[in-house]
């Protein structure tokens, strides 16, 4: 009795069957470096994606950091203005030394931008030495430029007797990455000013009643613009 050999099924021997020795065709080598590439380029491009938006986030939080910290000092300097009222206060008149208490907004070109800077007194004065006494001090805010073509905000704080401003490069900085700085001034009866001189006729000798900022922080291509209105405590109306 013969025993029959049993025959297993071959899938690469039937009838339009491709065999091991025939491989892939060209076209079908192609096709599926295709399909890699495309799911390739999906997922390093959403992990581009996300990393940008974590970066975009990341710069979100740290011009939003510091323009909080920045507007909260200008908030509680200028809330803190201190203020000569009639009759300590005369206009002045022809060579007569200014009033050490005025308040003067203007326009400064640092680079090849204009800026606003601000001086005015206030009762706000920090003391960064514990045997300094405290006191009415002269603020100023104005523009120093900063590395690799950015500008930085500085804070001057002097006690009186005031000498006449000097930038320096010792002065606290209040924020870094400044694109753009802007005071627009308040008379009583709401007329906005983009400068103001209270010792001068043409405000008649009047001190702002409120003070809106526009800070711009960014780095490159990155902007955020930042706006407060600060209400002053105590203004000087406009002399008859």
């Amino acid at each position: 009795m013969k025993i029959k050999t049993p025959r297993f099924f071959n899938p690469y021997s039937g009838h339009g069957k491709k065999s091991l020795s025939e491989g892939f065709t060209l076209l079908e080598i192609l096709i599926a470096l295709f399909i890699f590439s495309v799911v390739v380029t999906t997922i390093f491009g959403s992990y581009n994606f996300i990393f940008s938006t974590t970066d975009a986030a990341d710069n979100d939080s740290v011009a939003y950091e510091s323009a909080r910290n920045c507007l909260n000092r200008m908030t509680t300097d200028l809330q803190a203005v201190h203020v000569a009222f009639p009759p300590a206060y005369t206009p002045p008149g022809f060579d007569a030394s200014p009033d050490p208490y005025r308040f003067s907004g203007e326009t400064d070109t640092v680079g090849n931008k204009v800026f606003s800077r601000l001086r005015f007194s206030s009762l706000a004065h920090i003391a960064f030495e514990k045997n300094q006494q405290e006191g009415i001090a002269e603020i100023v805010y104005y523009v120093q430029p900063g590395d690799n073509g950015t500008f930085i905000l500085r804070r001057s704080d002097t006690l009186y007797p005031y000498n006449p401003f000097q930038e320096k490069g010792t002065d606290p900085v209040l924020c870094e990455n400044l694109k753009s700085l802007k005071f627009t001034y308040y008379d009583a009866e709401g007329a906005d000013a983009d400068h103001w001189d209270s010792d001068s006729d043409e405000f008649k000798y009047a001190t702002p009643r409120a003070v809106g900022i526009q800070l711009e922080l960014g780095n490159g291509s990155f902007s955020q613009k930042f706006t407060t209105m600060v209400a002053l405590s105590a203004y000087r109306l406009k002399s008859e």
